[in-house]
């Protein structure tokens, strides 16, 4: 049966079609600017050509209709009706401490999630928006959630408390939740799998490093704590993401520019990271690197600073766990980006950590980059949340 994964965004929705038994993807692509001028869904069969079609979308039901559209069309559809639809899987950022785990949706689900709405504001409301749309074209096919927080709800309350007065956690669930789980879960049983060894025995640092990145701490399989917290905006110099500062410079840059502290945390949300540091080179690290490999000092400045946060993560993550036995890279950058990678390991020697430079210049390819002889083990392992979310709808779905 075929598992259709959809990530809805504000303005956008990204879906891919899998067989959940070859877990071949069958079809992928995007609707982009959703409710905005210029809308189109750029759609790909497998051995395909990308098709881009400029269509209006006004909302997301629309863009759903659409999908199906094009995944049933005669010339570059791989299904012939909505029938070979056997679930949905849907990617839903936050689930507070409700979700554990994924769940198949109902009313009851639906109404925890939108409970969770003000601890990610810009993400739930559009997968919601996103789950109800194919509600609507697709009534009679069950749908699974599949919750960015859940893999960290393992982590105990020294990981995931800030110390700030107990009755906040309390009253209104401020806390760590950390993100990317799927990704982390995924690509950690991943690389235990290629070490060929038991998840259970291994304690495992992954790195999604991606124009948002986070580090986790996965021991014995169960994540036990995580850069990212309250929002993605902790944690990792990212993108456009300031990651950790004093909490006071918000309040100090809001005083001394005079804007609002809203205004200041769009700053450190849109206009930050690699991006702010580069004096607004790029938040792309292939631009950065470019502009750095010409002598550009602002561009070179982000690129050792980001590798410097990592190094540091990495080093307390193996403190936390007391040791660690593999890390592993994975996302747009960790699995592309050889000389950030090799950048990262000067920081982690002392670990017994020791990168083979041939193999480290791979991309995007599942590989040990770590000598024979080091006493940890580093991979890269791409990730693959959309096979995740599958995987999960079809244990909970039987479809």
């Amino acid at each position: 049966m075929n598992i259709l994964v959809i990530n809805c965004g504000s303005s956008s929705l990204k879906y891919q079609l899998i067989d959940s038994e070859s877990e071949e993807v069958l079809a992928k692509g995007l609707c982009e600017r959703i409710g905005i001028d210029g809308s189109a869904i750029v759609h790909q069969p497998k051995g395909g050509d990308k098709v881009t079609t400029e269509v209006d979308m006004p909302n997301h039901t629309a863009a759903v209709k659409l999908v199906i559209e094009k995944l049933t069309d005669p010339q570059v559809g791989v299904i012939k009706s909505l029938d070979e639809i056997g679930a949905v899987g849907h990617r839903i950022v936050h689930g507070g401490e409700k979700f554990a785990t994924s769940v198949v949706l109902n009313d009851e689900v639906l109404a925890a999630i939108e409970q969770c709405n003000d601890l990610a504001p810009l993400h739930n409301p559009a997968n919601l928006i996103g789950i109800n749309s194919c509600k609507e074209i697709m009534p009679n096919v069950p749908m699974v959630g599949v919750f960015d927080t859940a893999f960290h709800q393992t982590m105990p309350k020294k990981a995931y408390l800030y110390g700030l007065p107990l009755s906040y956690y309390e009253n209104h669930k401020v806390r760590r939740y950390g993100f990317h789980g799927t990704s982390h879960d995924f690509v950690s049983k991943r690389a235990a799998q290629i070490l060929g060894k038991d998840i259970k025995e291994l304690k495992i640092i992954v790195c999604h490093l991606g124009n948002g990145a986070s580090v986790s701490a996965v021991k014995y399989g169960e994540s036990v704590d995580t850069s990212m917290g309250l929002t993605p905006l902790e944690g990792l110099i990212m993108g456009t993401r300031s990651g950790d500062l004093d909490p006071a410079i918000i309040t100090f840059i809001a005083e001394k520019e005079g804007i609002s502290a809203d205004e200041v945390i769009n700053v450190c949300n849109k206009k930050s990271g690699v991006l702010g540091l580069s004096d607004g080179v790029s938040s792309d690290f292939r631009d950065l690197s470019d502009a750095a490999s010409k002598g550009n000092d602002a561009a070179k400045t982000a690129l050792e600073t980001y590798a410097y946060r990592v190094g540091k993560y990495i080093g307390a993550y193996a403190a936390a766990m007391n040791g660690v036995d593999a890390i592993v890279f994975t996302a747009g950058v960790g699995e592309n980006d050889s000389a950030m990678r090799a950048s990262i390991a000067q920081y982690i020697g002392f670990l017994g950590t020791s990168i083979n430079s041939e193999k480290n210049k791979l991309r995007g390819e599942e590989v040990i980059i770590s000598e024979e002889g080091s006493k940890v083990a580093v991979l890269v392992v791409p990730t693959n949340e959309e096979l995740a979310i599958a995987r999960e709808t079809v244990r909970l779905t039987g479809a």
